[in-house]
């Protein structure tokens, strides 16, 4: 049985406040997520003083300032870093974070960071694509708003950086908040996986927890979904997260999901054997059948248990002799 990685998106869910972002790791681990990750940027240089908001991100926060007022506010400072990963080291949980910037990059490279996640925005950034590919580690690949060619265009660019197509998992993704159940489009995932031959995940932002159980189900080896402590909070991404209980429900989901899934060989199962004879069927006598009598529709049916001949040797029998007398329901042989 393959385990699905699940990611807890604490992201920018942690407001700035490093008590915040550290009990995000407490429940994250709790929930039974296996990686706990943010974002890591430098606000100047992501975005400009002319970037507006995202639409969701101005219904959240009901304000129409601009991007680099919020982001700044949610920084996720370079010495913060090293508190959260000895943090996650004592709660035994992987710690990770996105960086959205060049700088990011070289940042969380003296971190020694286990894998590297590209953001959706970052698909068409040829050198932070680049920087990414040259550090010849595990990519996670997200797609949100990409074609198939922007993909692999991407592919092609962390490949040629000096990171092998082995080592990247590429997740389908539907990028608004909350995203339309309707434009998921969940087929999408398995068309990547056919086009380009490699892993496939599923980076969700849809209500509830059904989605990305369904994910698991069509072959996401991982799961990223967004995490906070409260979705009344203040911030961009609260009101399209999950709280703790609802995460805890969804991991749950993913591991019987998993265990479902199976090998794929169709054969009866230990918790069947059992239960085969007693529902399935053996030739019997429809009425008394004399010694010497011709099987016949009229003097054979089928009746449980199925401990004797089975019916699918129906027309085997069909015109044979009776070796001996049959009583009614008496199992021929």
């Amino acid at each position: 049985m393959q385990k699905t990685l699940v990611i807890a998106e604490a992201g920018v869910n942690h407001n700035g406040d490093l008590q915040l972002a550290k009990s995000l790791i407490d429940v994250a681990r709790d929930a039974g997520a296996d990686v706990v990750k943010f974002q890591t940027f430098q606000a100047s240089q992501l975005a400009t003083q002319h970037a507006e908001q995202a639409a969701y991100q101005q219904k959240a926060l009901d304000s129409s300032e601009g991007q680099l007022a919020m982001l700044k506010r949610l920084e996720l400072h370079p010495e913060h870093h090293v508190e959260l990963i000895e943090y996650c080291m004592q709660k035994n949980i992987e710690f990770l974070s996105t960086a959205f910037d060049i700088s990011s990059i070289g940042l969380l490279a003296t971190l020694k960071p286990k894998r590297w996640k590209v953001p959706s925005g970052e698909i068409t950034n040829l050198p932070y694509l680049r920087k990414i590919g040259r550090q010849g580690q595990p990519v996670i690949l997200s797609t949100g708003m990409a074609n198939l060619g922007e993909i692999e265009a991407a592919l092609s660019v962390l490949e040629q950086a000096g990171t092998f197509r082995s080592m990247i998992t590429v997740l389908h993704c539907t990028t608004e908040y909350p995203a339309p159940v309707e434009q998921v489009n969940l087929r999408a995932m398995n068309s990547i996986s056919q086009a380009f031959d490699v892993a496939v995940g599923y980076s969700d932002h849809t209500s509830g927890i059904s989605v990305p159980i369904a994910a698991v189900a069509m072959g996401a080896v991982l799961i990223e979904k967004h995490l906070t402590l409260n979705r009344t909070l203040p911030g961009p991404d609260h009101k399209a997260s999950l709280e703790p209980d609802q995460f805890a429900a969804m991991v749950q989901g993913i591991r019987t999901i998993e265990q479902a899934l199976g090998d794929g060989i169709k054969r009866p199962t230990p918790s069947e054997q059992s239960n085969l004879p007693v529902v399935r069927k053996s030739l019997v006598a429809a009425c008394p059948i004399r010694a010497g009598e011709i099987f016949s529709e009229n003097n054979l049916t089928a009746k449980r248990p199925g401990t004797g001949i089975s019916p699918i040797h129906w027309d085997a029998w069909i015109g044979r002799k009776a070796s001996r007398d049959f009583a009614e329901d008496e199992m021929i042989e």
